[in-house]
């Protein structure tokens, strides 16, 4: 519900936007998607203005997680998870700023893809970082990923390849990738292994490009820190500001507090990073897990700010990086990594 279709209001999960006017016309990628023969059945709950990386909305409640309803469905684009995981639809639409289509893919077990952002029409969607945006599906196998990204973009879909043999991947080690639970750098191990048995020329190392913009975003903020707060300033000088969602009210706050010259930093470094993923890489693509942990207990969230705040950095911390570079990433489930829980695979490219 951070699309618009028309007839309906688009509420990016708040309570504050309950009574805004109905979209008068469908966002450009819902008017493909009915072009390619979809039908909407319906909109989707997601994280507060699409600002979390678990998925949880004090608003309008959050999505049970199919696997387990007693963890995080991931987020922001929770309730399009969900209902794919759970087989009401076939496919949804989500947003993915920081990892807000890989991440609930990854926790609720079924595929998600994050297109570099100007890929997909964003007419009609909600920012809330403006030069990281993107809008993706999810779908239960890649093949549909693959129909929808075409329809999406109004073309014939791109061809499947025959097969892994002679496919270049690349296998990261160390940071973003350092701090895994042993359960995720288990399956994702086994993953690895079962794509270079299946005749892919897998390589392991550090790629320094991702490093170097993990540390950077460590150093100055996220580039959605320093973009949400200019996004939704109005309503951060507002008496409605104390309706939002706490930890969302939080995060905007700490993120005007960043010094204007970590944006520009981050701004004027991006081009030169991007250029360098796309060298090292060489063609090669890249393989992570998509998130350190599987979908975490909701009750700690709830009940402790601090530990919620915690959580949801560790979460993003190898899609932000990514997100950072523009890079393109698929989400595939991988294994029981921890309480029957599946991780998953993160396959990205250059921008």
């Amino acid at each position: 519900d951070l699309v618009d279709v028309a007839g309906t209001p688009t509420t990016a999960g708040s309570a504050l936007r309950r009574d805004v006017p109905a979209a008068a016309h469908d966002a450009p990628a819902v008017a493909r998607l009915a072009a390619a023969g979809l039908v909407c059945v319906g909109k989707t709950t997601l994280s507060e203005f699409a600002y979390s990386g678990l998925g949880l909305n004090p608003h309008t409640g959050t999505p049970p997680n199919p696997l387990d309803p007693a963890r995080a469905p991931g987020g922001s684009s929770s309730g399009s998870a969900v209902a794919v995981a759970a087989g009401v639809v076939p496919c949804a639409m989500g947003t993915d700023t920081s990892g807000s289509i890989r991440v609930p893919a990854a926790f609720c077990g079924i595929a998600g893809f994050k297109p570099t952002a100007v890929r997909v029409n964003r007419g009609g969607v909600i920012p809330l970082a403006p030069t990281l945006d993107s809008v993706g599906p999810l779908a239960v196998a890649a093949a549909d990923l693959v129909a929808l990204d075409g329809a999406l973009r109004g073309t014939p879909p791109v061809p499947v390849g025959a097969g892994l043999r002679g496919l270049r991947l690349v296998a990261l080690e160390g940071d973003p990738a350092d701090d895994l639970d042993a359960g995720v750098a288990a399956a994702f191990a086994a993953a690895v292994a079962a794509l270079e048995a299946a005749g892919a020329a897998v390589e392991r190392w550090p790629v320094a490009a991702l490093a170097e913009a993990a540390a950077l975003l460590r150093e100055h903020g996220t580039l959605v820190a320093h973009e949400a707060w200019r996004v939704h300033e109005e309503l951060l000088d507002g008496p409605a500001a104390e309706r939002l969602d706490r930890r969302v009210l939080r995060r905007l706050r700490e993120g005007r507090a960043l010094p204007a010259a970590g944006y520009e930093r981050l701004l004027e470094q991006r081009p030169r990073l991007q250029a360098a993923l796309a060298d090292q890489l060489g063609g090669a693509l890249l393989l992570t897990p998509t998130a350190p942990h599987v979908a975490p207990e909701i009750a700690p969230l709830e009940a402790d700010d601090e530990v919620f705040l915690a959580a949801n950095a560790r979460t993003l911390r190898i899609t932000m990086p990514a997100s950072y570079l523009d890079a393109p990433g698929l989400s595939l489930p991988i294994g029981a990594a921890e309480a029957g829980l599946p991780a998953g695979l993160l396959v990205s490219g250059p921008s």
